[in-house]
């Protein structure tokens, strides 16, 4: 079976490419609505509902349509009915994922997690992100992970880019040139 990415990703660049049509406001609705149907996507109950052998595919988008907060888009709607058509409701979130990478790419932001040891609060996450945007050259969303094993300092992974200023990857450092 194909990895979930190369399934996912005409998906999400064809919904990205009718979101775009619509402006920026129709943009930000469908990634709100994507992101939610790729949350209800993930529940158990609703991928063993999907594969039931007598379960269709509208009875599926009616469970799913039910379960959303908010009623969908009609572009929502039909992307929903494709996805589930072709039994694609595993890629769903994957597809989320590769439309929310693609949104951001288009709005000039890079998505990039800072991983630390310890928790880091608003402010230092605010002053950190613009020394960071700074690093990089553009726009962050930055999400936070704590990574014990790091001891101190931070890691942070912007796209294909890694900044480790950590104590471990320090420790690395010394240790490797002590046995060079």
């Amino acid at each position: 079976m194909a990895e979930l990415a190369t399934i996912a990703r005409p998906y999400a660049e064809a919904l990205f490419q009718v979101a775009r049509q619509g402006g920026s406001a129709h943009l930000d609705a469908l990634a709100q609505q994507i992101g939610e149907l790729a949350q209800i996507a993930e529940q158990p109950d609703l991928r063993q509902f999907a594969e039931h052998p007598k379960a269709t595919s509208a009875q599926v988008f009616d469970v799913a349509c039910a379960a959303l907060k908010t009623p969908l888009s009609d572009a929502a709607k039909n992307f929903l009915s494709v996805v589930l058509e072709n039994g694609r409701l595993n890629a769903l979130p994957e597809v989320a994922a590769q439309f929310m990478s693609l949104k951001n790419q288009h709005a000039g932001v890079l998505d990039a997690t800072v991983q630390s040891a310890f928790p880091i609060d608003a402010p230092a996450l605010a002053e950190l992100g613009q020394l960071l945007e700074k690093r990089f050259g553009r726009k962050l969303k930055l999400s936070v992970q704590e990574v014990p094993e790091l001891i101190g300092g931070i890691r942070v992974v912007a796209g294909d880019e890694v900044l480790d200023t950590s104590v471990r990857a320090r420790l690395e450092q010394m240790k490797a040139a002590l046995m060079a």
